[in-house]
């Protein structure tokens, strides 16, 4: 009888620091989603002349808010100073899509810097992206669909080039893979100097080393959601457990990218380890 009332007890103590852990867990990742945080890097191998043009990144907003109206995010953007402002795609959520979040963010980030936007795959999804895409361009927001700007910095260009996130258009027998090759060859010119893609998907680095991109700025794996020390991020979109692409500086050849950790969640709904980032990039 005392035995059995001993396995009892250390039953009850097991499952009494399970419950404490889970709410631990829980309580972390609610703190983690609002943590935002700002990372910065520097980029060396450009032109001299684009010494000093700081690139702010805000990635994968998925209608999250940062304070009353993104207050919080616009404050850390105007403090970082950026030259540019580059968005990397989910904007808006397809599972719970607030256009208003977004472009009430759109047009005050607009007064902090030239802000240049590429879709995502949620846009892709989401029967509103059309209305969407005017109420950016009616905001000041430059819809970099498949698209070139050059950016004219102290008498030095380089180019900004985006393309919308391939699952707008991949089929069955052509491939996200393809679609972006097709997209690339299309738009990168050796005329263009040094050249800054924006593209949502990081799983496709290869591609846009392939066609000599300079720099990218993607997102999409959302810092692999959960990262362990050592080991980084536990499992991202199109990637799947511990992927290659998952937050940070990557180089292949000439080109290197710039994945961001990203600001909201989407399906899962907390971070642990994996505070939501503004990248801030100098050269």
């Amino acid at each position: 009888m005392k035995r059995f009332s001993l396995k009892k007890r250390k039953r009850l103590v097991a499952a009494l620091l399970a419950a404490v852990l889970i709410a631990v867990l829980f309580a972390r990742g609610a703190w983690e989603n609002k943590a935002l945080t700002l990372t910065a890097y520097e980029i060396d191998g450009a032109p001299e002349g684009l010494d000093g043009l700081k690139i702010a990144q805000v990635s994968d907003l998925h209608n999250a808010q940062m304070g009353e109206q993104n207050e919080k995010l616009l404050s850390l953007l105007k403090s970082a100073a950026p030259h540019l402002i580059v968005i990397t795609g989910d904007m808006i959520d397809s599972r719970r899509t607030d256009l208003d979040v977004a472009l009430v963010f759109a047009e005050e980030a607009v007064r902090i810097a030239p802000c240049y936007y590429v879709t995502g795959n949620h846009e892709a999804r989401c029967e509103e992206y059309p209305a969407f895409k005017e109420g950016l361009t009616l905001r000041g927001v430059t819809v970099l669909d498949g698209a070139r700007a050059p950016i004219d910095y102290e008498g030095e260009t380089l180019t900004l080039i985006g393309v919308g996130d391939p699952s707008f258009d991949a089929t069955q027998t052509e491939s996200e893979q393809s679609v972006m090759q097709t997209a690339l060859r299309a738009l990168m010119r050796e005329e263009d100097g040094y050249t800054v893609l924006l593209s949502h998907r990081p799983e496709l680095f290869e591609t846009y080393a392939e066609c000599g991109a300079d720099l990218v700025f993607s997102g999409h794996a959302h810092g692999g959601q959960i990262r362990l020390p050592l080991v980084g991020g536990v499992i991202a979109p199109n990637q799947g457990l511990f992927p290659k692409y998952d937050a940070g500086v990557y180089t292949s050849a000439k080109t290197r990218m710039i994945v961001s950790r990203g600001i909201g969640n989407s399906a899962f709904p907390f971070r642990l380890g994996n505070r939501p980032e503004v990248v801030i990039v100098e050269f």
